[in-house]
């Protein structure tokens, strides 16, 4: 796990959240955890240090986090949902074959409003899907 520049509390009393220890460890655990993951992933690697945490306690939390905009809930897996901590704006590329999840920069070119018709935006959620490279290699 990676150190961060955040402060978490802060950033979750900013959003209109309060601050409780589990909430705190659901999202320093996502940003940590960089590879989109789901809500048992960050269960498993909270729960060692955290006993009396929940799998509902994580779902919940995480479910807050997106609707208060601090995360963004990913739906390219059908059998679970992924998280995101939304720092900027950002495309998804998903693996078809092995799930891995990838970052990529979106396009700062045209804002998306003059795209949308007038359509007022509230988020994006852009996923490319397909073969990440070292999956592709075995399908050669």
């Amino acid at each position: 796990m990676q150190n961060q520049p955040y402060d978490i509390s802060s950033l979750l009393s900013g959003r209109g959240i309060r601050p409780s220890a589990q909430r705190i460890a659901v999202l320093k655990a996502l940003l940590d955890f960089r590879v989109h993951p789901t809500a048992e992933q960050i269960f498993e690697v909270l729960s060692p240090t955290m006993p009396t945490l929940s799998l509902t306690t994580v779902y919940n939390t995480l479910r807050l986090l997106a609707d208060k905009g601090v995360i963004a809930i990913l739906g390219m897996d059908r059998r679970y949902a992924r998280f995101d901590y939304v720092e900027t704006p950002h495309a998804h590329l998903w693996c078809r074959a092995c799930g891995k999840v990838v970052d990529m920069p979106l396009s700062v070119g045209i804002p998306l409003e003059h795209m949308a018709g007038g359509f007022k935006l509230d988020e994006v959620d852009v996923c490319y899907k397909g073969l990440c490279p070292e999956c592709n290699k075995q399908t050669i």
